[in-house]
């Protein structure tokens, strides 16, 4: 049994994380490579707008998070701060605009 990936899935997950990491090529090359590949400007759309809302949601937590550190850093020592506090129910990932899951 190979463990290989087919080069398809490669160029795939690797333009999904070029996009993700906004790397500065964005992943151009790997569009070329699947076009090559045969693989559907459908299912290269779908990765895009998969890697761009992972990508741009992980901004928002990133951008909350520093709003909420910067607006604890104004207010007085509160002694109970450090206490944890679990979150149940809650998604791992939030769809992209049409409805795609991302998880």
């Amino acid at each position: 049994m190979s463990t290989e990936l087919h080069p398809s899935i490669v160029a795939l997950v690797s333009l999904a994380a070029n996009i993700a990491a906004n790397h500065p090529k964005q992943g151009l090359c790997q569009v070329d490579r699947l076009k090559g590949y045969g693989v559907s400007r459908e299912q290269i759309d779908a990765v895009i707008e998969i890697a761009r809302h992972i990508r741009d949601e992980a901004a928002q937590k990133l951008d909350a998070s520093f709003d909420e550190a910067y607006a604890a850093s104004a207010k007085p020592a509160d002694p109970f701060a450090k206490i944890a506090v679990v979150e149940s129910g809650a998604a791992c990932c939030t769809p992209t605009p049409s409805g795609k899951s991302c998880c």
